[in-house]
């Protein structure tokens, strides 16, 4: 199926769709106040590949659930499907137009990658206590929040036409 055929109403309605959130906890203490999202998350979907609108959105989510870690934790992920364990995150990425990945360390230390199709994301963050808990605590979704924000500043900026104008200019070829 091409890319800019719609299968469904419902994916119609999906892509063309600004974003929303809204959460409900049991408890009132999960009840975070409304925040505005960030301004990545406040363009259509419609405009980004999946893996890139998949990226985004779990940034938010690592960066909300670090927010309500103990000073002593850090943000780690369990893989759901099989018996892979958990996963420190230290990054994450995406490769247009549907995969996502994640780097981080098993419970072991050993370097671990995993490598996703946006179509079978199913991620479980989870709270773990900082292997040195005297060392200061890395939050991973502060600094992508940062990037993201950054990049999306970078793109609002108008771009400096940097090509060669007036009698000296090379002739344009077609």
């Amino acid at each position: 199926m091409a890319d800019d055929i719609i299968a469904t109403a419902a994916e119609a309605l999906e892509a063309e769709a600004l974003p929303r959130l809204r959460e409900v906890h049991a408890d009132e203490a999960g009840d975070a106040a409304p925040q505005a999202l960030p301004p990545a998350l406040r363009k259509p979907a419609g405009a980004k590949s999946p893996a890139r609108w998949a990226y985004e959105r779990l940034i938010h989510y690592v960066k909300r659930f670090e927010d309500g870690l103990e000073p002593g934790e850090e943000v780690a992920m369990a893989m759901t499907g099989g018996p892979s364990g958990v996963l420190r995150i230290k990054g994450m990425g995406y490769f247009d137009p549907d995969i996502v990945t994640f780097y981080g360390t098993d419970p072991a230390g050993a370097k671990t990658q995993l490598i996703q199709h946006v179509t079978q994301l199913s991620v479980i963050l989870r709270a773990l206590p900082r292997p040195r808990p005297e060392a200061p605590a890395r939050r991973i979704g502060f600094r992508l929040a940062r990037e993201l924000e950054e990049e999306e500043e970078a793109e609002s900026e108008p771009q400096e036409d940097t090509a060669p104008h007036g009698p000296d200019a090379a002739p344009e070829t077609s």
